[in-house]
């Protein structure tokens, strides 16, 4: 099995500070993620001076002032912190990533040297940026979040006609609702995606808690994605659906451990750990009482207990009506030498 690619996804949880950035990175580091990923973007190339806060955006960043533009302004992670930030990662041993919202940002993030690019949910039925993203030719992973089958399917085209190789997209399925209701995750959609599709799956979780990119991993997904933060009472749009540092931790090495439960070759057999307990588990066939040389065996002659290593209960009814070769007290563990 490929191991889970495993995604801290900082996003804008660094609230405009490079110290606080820095911190998101140690916690991906310690967690035993792969990659801490942020968001990179100008927001006047991202939003109107119109435009205005989404619902959880206004329930989760108290401010009265409803201006998505003012509120992005504040999360942006300006260029010149991003080299900075690479090294610090790969100096902790984690890789830093982000997520390119307009084409001066993915270039920027193409000439750091990134591996592979992130479609955030509310780019998909963006022609032009999608076509970019492809031109680059990397490996290319698309969040789902508020999109139908048939949106996705027509990006996927889209990529493939620019570009892409099919085999190169990894599909997260995605709710966008900031926390997601348990009874909308809907995780067998992401199976749906994988053979509708034929694409490599993966998972953007944005509900609290960590049973969901568990259970997803378990599904099948190659990518899970999930929003973290230093402490979720902090000010901003994300916090309070993420994970705060020991639940990221958790996350991981529960993930590690679902990888492990799912990696076998899906024969049902014995496995190595538990066969020394075959003896102490199950049962043989013992005398119920003192028998003498010669006598015949009947049922009320044998009981069934522990251990088992000698005839097995399965056998009972070849034993029935066997003689016995030699005395035996009661309770002597029966094998197929005292039998004629």
């Amino acid at each position: 099995m490929t191991k889970v690619l495993i995604i801290a996804e900082a996003g804008v949880n660094h609230n405009g500070d490079f110290e606080k950035a820095k911190e998101l990175i140690k916690v991906a580091a310690d967690a035993g993620a792969d990659i801490v990923k942020f968001q990179t973007f100008k927001a006047e190339k991202l939003v109107s001076s119109s435009a205005k806060k989404a619902e959880y955006q206004k329930t989760n960043f108290s401010e009265s002032d409803d201006s998505q533009f003012n509120m992005l302004k504040k999360l942006e992670l300006p260029f010149e912190w991003h080299q900075d930030l690479i090294d610090y990662a790969k100096k902790l041993g984690v890789q830093f990533a982000s997520t390119g919202f307009d084409e001066e940002s993915i270039d920027f993030l193409e000439d750091l040297g990134q591996t592979f690019f992130k479609i955030p949910s509310g780019e998909i039925t963006n022609l032009p940026y999608l076509e970019h993203i492809a031109s680059k030719k990397k490996p290319t992973i698309l969040s789902t979040g508020m999109a139908d089958l048939q949106e996705i399917t027509e990006a996927i085209e889209v990529l493939e006609r620019a570009g892409l190789t099919k085999e190169n997209i990894t599909v997260l399925h995605c709710n966008t609702e900031y926390p997601t209701p348990m009874e909308d995750v809907n995780l067998n959609a992401m199976i749906q995606i994988m053979q509708v599709l034929n694409v490599k799956i993966g998972y953007s979780d944005h509900t609290l808690g960590i049973e969901v990119p568990i259970a997803a991993t378990a599904l099948g997904a190659t990518v899970i994605e999930k929003h973290f933060t230093l402490d979720r009472k902090l000010p901003g749009p994300d916090h309070s659906a993420s994970l705060e540092p020991d639940e990221l931790k958790a996350m991981v090495q529960a993930i590690r451990n679902i990888e492990k439960a799912i990696s076998g070759n899906g024969k049902k057999s014995p496995s190595q750990s538990e066969s020394k307990n075959k003896i102490v588990a199950r049962k043989s066939i013992l005398l119920n009482k003192n028998l003498i040389a010669g006598s015949i065996i009947t049922k009320e002659d044998l009981v069934i207990k522990r251990p088992g290593n000698g005839i097995s209960p399965m056998k009972i009814n070849e034993v029935i009506g066997k003689k016995l070769k030699n005395d035996m007290p009661v309770e002597s563990i029966l094998s197929w030498e005292d039998l004629i």
